[in-house]
């Protein structure tokens, strides 16, 4: 098994899917209107979506709301990079702010970055982790 995508629900279905290509590199595999139930969907990911190891996220856009409650249950969408330091300067460099600048997990010895997406879910980078390391 693996993770086919991540489901978010957004208020502002263009701005997200902005936001997901542009800002994190992934692309628009699909969209989908429902105007019976007055909904549409989008999927994106770095590979295509339902073919092998491809994962992603879906964003569920409901017609008549534009903001959701996050809660304190969901974490963060997490995102392995070859760099992140790197990564974090072109996010930066498409106009995008971080809320953690990358560096050494506290503790530990991953190298994390953390940004948000327009709806204010977190995304977290981070670099491959070694077999021998903690995180």
């Amino acid at each position: 098994m693996n993770i086919a995508y991540v489901n978010l629900r957004v208020g502002n279905l263009e701005k997200s899917i902005q936001f997901y290509q542009d800002i994190l590199g992934m692309q628009l595999q699909r969209t989908v209107d429902n105007d019976e139930y007055r909904y549409s969907l989008a999927w994106l990911g770095f590979s295509k979506l339902g073919e092998g190891t491809g994962s992603g996220v879906e964003l569920t856009y409901n017609w008549d709301t534009s903001q959701y409650e996050l809660g304190n249950g969901f974490g963060q969408i997490v995102l392995a990079v070859d760099d992140v330091y790197a990564t974090a300067d072109q996010i930066k460099q498409r106009g995008w702010s971080l809320t953690r600048e990358a560096g050494p997990v506290k503790g530990g010895t991953s190298v994390i970055a953390f940004l948000e997406d327009p709806d204010g879910y977190r995304i977290e980078l981070i670099q491959p982790i070694k077999p021998d390391s903690s995180f």
